[in-house]
């Protein structure tokens, strides 16, 4: 597969030899399917919006573990602790599934420090940028994404 993050330079960027360039970045920045895709402007876009998003989890992460620790106690009433029993099990639910879009984050940077971000990982073609903005750890296009969704149901009704 061709680097493509490795073949955007931008004016104004300066590479030191085994360092990465910092890329300029407006704050109103937006990827756009007029310039080339995956250049270094939108794949350093990508990766601070799933930067954003690890620190946001993680930091909720954090919250609910303290409040965890915080509200363990005696609640004598049956139904008062059946209520916050069903609570903390639909809390830690949620945490869980957290921890598995951190995972999928972390892919998804590792992707980019890989010049494979943004590409199909079936047929290897571009994801569109509105499905990545959207969902910017998806690993197949919308097209693939729908197949593979067929072919589970497909199966879950045998």
């Amino acid at each position: 597969m061709v680097d493509f993050a490795k073949q955007d330079t931008d004016a104004g960027e300066h590479k030191e030899p085994g360092m990465k360039a910092e890329v300029f970045l407006p704050e109103d920045y937006r990827p756009a399917d007029s310039e080339p895709f995956m250049n270094a402007r939108q794949l350093e876009y990508f990766r601070r919006k799933l930067l954003a998003w690890r620190a946001e989890l993680l930091d909720d992460s954090k919250h609910t573990i303290e409040g965890l620790q915080d509200s363990t106690r005696n609640i004598p009433d049956l139904a008062d602790r059946a209520s916050e029993e069903t609570d903390r099990a639909l809390e830690l639910r949620t945490r869980d599934r957290q921890r598995k879009l951190v995972a999928k984050i972390e892919q998804a940077l590792r992707r980019i420090d890989e010049g494979e971000y943004g590409y199909c990982e079936e047929t290897g073609e571009p994801i569109s940028l509105k499905r990545l903005d959207a969902r910017p750890i998806a690993t197949l296009s919308l097209e693939a994404q729908e197949r593979h969704e067929r072919r589970e149901k497909v199966h879950r009704d045998d």
